[in-house]
């Protein structure tokens, strides 16, 4: 490649680089690691060949990302360094030369330690006196996030050490395979984007600014390094691992003591043996110099320890028939094709079956039944059809049709317009029973206290609710059943059951968890249909002719109630006694009826929820634009374009005492 040819191809390398960086960094990533890995690797080549090419911002001459927004900085005290990658044996044997020369030198044995490299994110844990006080992300190297209160919720990390010294440890936050999947699992059944791999759920979930989402998430953490000890005693990383964990740190369990680099080329041949046996995900293994005044005088460049390096494994693909495409149904009516499979052993775990997300990507990548398709382990946890061996098609195979009716209850199944998914609009669906009764019961719906989700998933478990209704069948003994010296709390749910019956009809509508209604667009409905009757037999014109009713949402309120599942339901809940028209308030004062509010800034007296909430209840309703239809802006502190909207639309602002006033009585 001549310098023309160079300059050409870091123009391209650098700012693709830069992009996939800052979203593994932001918790998304968007290729394989392996990927990655080689384009850095060629520009470091291009780079290293001319060096009048290196960019000041290229990748290579920075450590991680910048720091996310709602994070205080902290600047670390001793740099979080990132390693230098190694892709084969003879790329090792060249890092040892270099040491044996500096071993040579400074007159000191060289010795290695090998360990895994955990596929995490890197923290550093800073204690005073033994007490954990504070714990921060590596973000650029120099300058991380301070997330200690996140760090608070990772059991793993101990609070107090044994021994009440002041120390800096670093360490890698991750998440073990099978709690991984377990989370994956649990994601796909709520319909929530799954995470592509471990690592990024890890960031992702250490990265959250509300810590009660972190302490949901499943992170662990192996301590692999002292980063500041005033301890002259400690001689070598292999005894200052040790005493990590004497002091009570969960350290990297995986570290071999090698005398020579042949014995660490067979470490990092038996880690890659035995990757797959292992709890957690690794992409790699790291090979270090044992002796710590020996690391001193190698030193450091401004990115990575010469001390080091890490040694990353191929990924591995397999190819396989793919016997059948099957559908599974989530919690929320979300159909999702699986491809059973041939069984093959891919990175170690054998696979049989795996997603194939949605219609689109079937399509995208002409996936058929009977095809051999190329399998890999996304991360290396995750199994995905990643090519299809067209070339090995015997005009046997068969075109997948997504169903256009549940697999599990019969009922239809419908692909709304802009969406990927195909959904179940059953009612009463056994795939979707769980979370459609925890929706009924909720604040905004049926409002019916003690009726959380371990009580509902504890009731299906024994049989004692196998569809809605059967909520209002429940006993006192039935109840009480569910707790040791459940008597008052099976009162208190009987009573709350009974007391939903006489919710106003917009809840019940609410309550039935028909797609695009909330309880907005409920009481909405309700000031043209008065009886749950009334809606059940409105035309699709009469529905769409409503000014806040899409033609999507007035389809699927349609279909909703053409549904014999539905039309079982209604009639099951109103023989129970449960109210089924709207009920009139003489009292009731619509004050705002016909007008729109747009909310902005930060306001000081109430929430966005609050003040849509009293805007709704006096027959008002609210808008996230501004448009000539608005007839009032209410603006806090640091509105921005909206406000500057409503001004050069001539709309009338209003402050928070102004709102005050409109809604006093």
């Amino acid at each position: 490649m001549d310098f023309e040819q160079a300059k050409k191809r870091v123009e391209e390398l650098v700012p693709l680089l830069k992009y996939y960086t800052q979203k593994y960094f932001d918790d998304e990533q968007v290729v394989s690691d392996y990927e990655y890995d080689m384009l850095m690797r060629e520009l470091k080549g291009i780079e290293a060949q001319y060096p009048d090419l290196i960019r000041e911002d290229s990748p290579t001459q920075h450590v991680g990302a910048s720091i996310k927004k709602g994070f205080e900085k902290i600047t670390h005290e001793i740099p979080l360094q990132s390693l230098q990658d190694v892709f084969s044996f003879e790329e090792v044997r060249e890092f040892d030369d270099r040491m044996q020369k500096a071993s040579k030198e400074y007159g000191i044995p060289l010795e290695y330690v090998v360990e895994t490299k955990i596929d995490g994110l890197s923290a550093a844990l800073e204690y005073k006196n033994g007490i954990f006080v504070r714990g921060a992300t590596r973000g650029n190297g120099t300058i991380g996030e301070d997330v200690t209160e996140n760090l608070r919720t990772v059991r793993s990390i101990p609070k107090k050490l044994k021994e009440n010294i002041d120390i800096i440890v670093r360490g890698e936050v991750f998440i073990g395979k099978n709690e991984f999947e377990k989370l994956n699992e649990d994601r796909m059944m709520e319909e929530e984007e799954q995470f592509a791999n471990a690592r990024n759920a890890a960031a992702g979930s250490l990265r959250q600014l509300d810590s009660k989402i972190t302490a949901k998430r499943p992170l662990d953490i192996f301590i692999f390094n002292i980063q500041k000890l005033e301890d002259p005693n400690i001689a070598t990383h292999y005894d200052g691992l040790n005493y990590l964990e004497n002091l009570g740190f969960n350290v990297n369990p995986v570290r071999i003591f090698c005398h020579n680099i042949d014995e660490a080329i067979e470490a990092i041949k038996k880690i890659g043996q035995d990757r797959e046996n292992l709890s957690f995900g690794i992409d790699g293994a790291v090979v270090k110099v044992n002796n710590l005044e020996l690391r001193e005088k190698i030193g450091t460049t401004f990115k990575t320890p010469k001390w080091a390096v890490a040694y990353k494994y191929p990924p591995e693909r397999k190819e396989t028939k793919i016997k059948d495409i099957i559908c599974q149904v989530g919690r929320t009516g979300a159909i999702t094709p699986m491809a059973i499979l041939e069984p093959v052993v891919v990175a170690g775990s054998r696979i049989s079956k795996t997603t194939l997300h949605n219609e689109d990507y079937i399509k995208e990548k002409d996936i058929r039944i009977g095809d051999i398709a190329v399998i890999q382990k996304a991360g290396d946890v995750i199994p995905e059809v990643v090519d299809i061996n067209k070339e090995k098609r015997t005009g046997e195979e068969i075109v997948f049709e997504m169903p256009d009716k549940c697999p599990v209850c019969g009922s239809k199944a419908v692909r709304e317009e802009g969406e990927a998914v195909w959904r179940c609009i059953g009612v009463e669906c056994p795939a979707k029973l769980s979370r459609g009764i925890i929706h009924f019961v909720s604040k905004e719906a049926m409002d019916i206290s003690g009726l959380g989700e371990m009580i509902v998933e504890e009731l299906i478990h024994r049989g004692l609710i196998h569809n809605i209704a059967d909520i209002y069948n429940l006993t006192f003994e039935d109840i009480a059943s569910l707790k040791k010296n459940g008597k008052k709390f099976a009162q208190n749910l009987i009573d709350a059951i009974e007391e939903s019956k006489k919710r106003d009809l917009y809840h019940v509508i609410t309550a039935l968890g028909i797609r695009h209604v909330g309880v907005k667009l409920a009481k909405s409905l309700t000031k043209k249909y008065t009886t749950m009757e009334e809606l059940m037999n409105a035309p699709i014109e009469s529905l769409a002719m409503k000014e806040d009713v899409g033609l999507i949402t007035a389809q699927s309120i349609y279909d909703f109630f053409r549904q014999e599942q539905t039309i079982d339901l209604i009639h099951r809940l109103e023989s129970c006694g449960v109210n089924m028209k709207k009920i009139e308030d003489e009292s009731e004062d619509n004050r705002f009826d016909g007008e729109t509010f747009v909310l902005t800034g930060s306001l000081e007296k109430y929430t966005r929820d609050e003040a849509t909430e009293i805007i709704e209840r006096f027959g008002g309703k609210t808008s996230s634009s501004v448009s000539k239809k608005t007839n009032y802006v209410l603006a806090g502190e640091d509105a921005g374009s909206k406000l500057k909207k409503a001004q050069e639309l001539g709309i009338t602002i209003i402050s928070e005492d102004e709102f005050d006033k409109m809604i006093q009585n």
